[in-house]
């Protein structure tokens, strides 16, 4: 079969590894691709934003299944479009798409479904939510409504913090995000990311792992949009992924259907446990990035029989034969990142990381110049690996890292920290 993967991440990257993993794979194009991806197949430029370009392009090309990779397309209802024209698609429709893409949509989904989430409120102007932060207090959580690559959360320690946020959004720091304002109480406990497919009503989890959202070791400084991950993550036990299924993940799913607008792709529902007891702190409508390459790395060739399953709607029989296996991925960023990186610089030394069922280094921001491997972005690499234990994926992983030419690239060195305590 003929396969059209959307977005040039290391998600993407991740995701057209796996799928060429399976025999079934005849022809793979990710538009765009990035200098990773065009080692391992075909690239194409088209707008991944226009739905009738995409469907076009696909049509030609006798795409039989679209891999709709990052949320922009989903917004944009290229999922919508693909369907349409009776193109197989691995994605939501743009109305169901807005459990990620509006905060508000996604917290007025778990209200209707009861299902446990943070307290909160949503604001159309600036005064209205700094009087409620001001009534509220500190630690609070301020969110920009829609999509904003990942950095429109400030975890507010004090009301002056939380102000700042509010103003910083509503004067346009996330361009069509700012429209709105979110802002929730503060959930404790630890954080993990749990992945179902969903065709409809029918549900099927394939995984879970733990993200590390903060640039600093130790959880410190300013969020981004991941800097490492581990799975499967520890803290979800059977008991914990059973509350959350029962709670959070089928109510939701059932709502959405009940309105009419069912969910059908990948949902990322992201996690807080604390004693036990899961609650909703985000859903996406998209495979995490960096979890995405922990998962990957450890289903291969699976996976695309799974995604192939959730497109045509066929989750009923499907199974997931996993491994007893652990994976990490480390990511290396430009300095300057999550600010505005350090562009252009040279990475060497990947030639000595070949890709092999167990290591494989996955790119995001990079591109090939007169025969050079240049650094274009915020992340540039999602160096990952599997083991035998965690210990063991951490081991190789680091080795991994330690070994690329890189000297203006940046990464944490304590991934996996809470589960290797």
């Amino acid at each position: 079969m003929n396969i059209l993967i959307l977005g040039g991440g290391g998600r993407e990257h991740a995701l057209a590894w796996a799928v060429l993993q399976n025999p079934k794979c005849d022809r793979l194009i990710v538009a765009p691709g990035n200098a990773g991806i065009a080692g391992i197949a075909e690239t194409a430029r088209i707008d991944t934003e226009d739905g009738a370009a995409v469907a076009e392009f696909a049509s030609q090309n006798a795409v039989d299944l679209v891999i709709v990779g990052p949320e922009a397309p989903l917004a944009a209802g290229v999922a919508d479009t693909l369907r349409d024209a009776g193109i197989a698609v691995f994605g939501p429709n743009r109305d169901a798409a807005m459990v990620e893409t509006s905060k508000s949509f996604a917290k007025a989904l778990c209200d209707a479904a009861s299902a446990p989430t943070a307290g909160y409120a949503s604001f159309a102007d600036a005064a209205a939510a700094r009087a409620y932060v001001e009534a509220r207090g500190a630690p609070i959580v301020v969110k920009a409504d829609g999509l904003a690559a990942g950095k429109g959360v400030t975890v507010a320690e004090t009301v002056g913090q939380a102000l700042d946020a509010i103003d910083d959004i509503f004067a346009g720091q996330f361009g069509e995000a700012a429209a709105r304002v979110v802002v929730e109480d503060l959930l404790t406990g630890e954080e993990a990311s749990f992945f179902v497919l969903v065709d409809g009503t029918r549900i099927l989890p394939i995984g879970t792992a733990q993200d590390h959202k903060r640039i600093g070791e130790g959880d410190t400084g300013p969020n981004t949009g991941g800097m490492g991950a581990y799975s499967p993550a520890p803290v979800m036990t059977e008991e914990v992924t059973a509350a959350a299924l029962d709670r959070i993940v089928r109510p939701c799913v059932e709502e959405l259907a009940r309105r009419g607008t069912p969910y059908s792709g990948v949902l990322y529902v992201g996690l807080m446990i604390e004693d036990g007891a899961p609650r909703l702190v985000e859903f996406n409508a998209r495979f995490g990035d960096p979890e995405c390459q922990c998962l990957m790395i450890r289903l291969g060739a699976q996976a695309l029989d799974l995604i192939q399953a959730c497109a045509e709607g066929r989750l009923e029989g499907a199974r997931v034969n996993w491994a007893n296996d652990h994976a990490m991925c480390v990511v290396m960023a430009a300095q300057g990142y999550p600010g505005e990186p350090v562009r252009g610089t040279e990475i060497r030394g990947l030639e000595q990381l070949t890709a092999t069922s167990g290591q494989v280094v996955f790119h995001a921001g990079t591109a090939l110049s007169e025969g050079r491997l240049l650094a274009t972005g915020g992340r540039v690499l999602s160096v990952t690996a599997r083991g035998d234990d965690l210990r063991q994926a951490r081991e190789r992983v680091y080795a991994m890292a330690d070994a690329v030419d890189w000297p203006e690239g940046v990464f944490r060195r304590d991934i996996g920290w809470r589960a290797l305590s």
